[in-house]
């Protein structure tokens, strides 16, 4: 086998750095001396609008001593990876890593920094943390009736990541409270999908395993079908139309 050796130094790395997808800023001394197309794109505006100009006028005010500090010491390594908020040209913020290395140009030293739109990022960190609040809230409210028989109501939508949680965190709630049998109420819930119909199913024989008994209200008709098609087996779960029903299975004495 042969092995083609090529010399890199003809790469023409200006052209490198112009087909990025990552918008990458080229500074020295506080002054901006190139941007490639990515970063005109990112931060709406041009190369002669920019070039000249200073990096440290995309931050807000109360970053620019941080990253003043943060740029004088990258001239002699690597920085580490941060995360902040920058300004584009129109005045909209953006959400962004940015990594900086030293970089030599000719004789002057300069630094590179590369710019990564984290806004989906966050958005999914935001909505897993509304998610994890939301359930926690839920199961810490685990509604309990007697020493040993508890509700719990699912409401709202319920989508993949949320059916996750609810089987990481439900079983452990109801270990944790003493509770010998729960109530699963799904009269608050609309539609399910097949994956999330077999997740919450799924909750019954965790807590199957942990000596706890379920029963299942509210199940609407479209949902229970769901369930048969995937081959949930039903008829081993007490299924009741309501809360009050269940209560009266159990011998539970509930006035109107």
């Amino acid at each position: 086998m042969s092995i083609v050796c090529e010399d890199i130094s003809e790469i023409d790395y200006l052209e490198v750095m112009e087909y990025s997808l990552d918008p990458l800023i080229i500074h020295t001394d506080y002054r901006i001396m190139y941007v490639n197309g990515a970063a005109e794109e990112f931060f709406r505006t041009d190369k002669e609008g920019v070039v000249g100009q200073s990096p440290l006028d995309i931050f807000r005010e109360s970053s620019k001593d941080a990253i003043r500090k943060r740029i004088q010491s990258a001239y002699g390594k690597p920085a580490d990876v941060i995360e902040e908020t920058v300004y584009r040209t129109d005045g909209s913020t953006v959400e962004v890593e940015l990594y900086c290395h030293p970089l030599m140009i000719g004789n002057t030293q300069a630094i590179q920094t590369y710019v990564h739109d984290i806004t989906e990022k966050k958005e999914r960190e935001k909505k897993q943390s509304e998610m994890v609040a939301e359930i926690n809230e839920l199961s810490a409210t685990l509604v309990p009736l007697l020493d040993d028989i508890a509700v719990f109501p699912i409401v709202g939508k319920v989508d993949e990541e949320k059916a996750r949680l609810l089987l990481d965190i439900i079983p452990a709630k109801v270990r944790k409270q003493n509770v010998n049998q729960v109530i699963i109420d799904f009269s608050g819930v609309y539609t399910l999908d097949q994956f999330v119909t077999d997740a919450l199913f799924k909750i019954t024989s965790v807590l199957a395993l942990l000596g706890v008994r379920s029963i299942i209200t509210g199940l609407r008709p479209e949902m229970a079908m769901c369930a048969i098609n995937q081959n949930i087996e039903l008829s081993s779960i007490p299924t009741f139309a309501t809360v009050k029903d269940a209560l009266a299975y159990m011998y539970v004495n509930v006035q109107p």
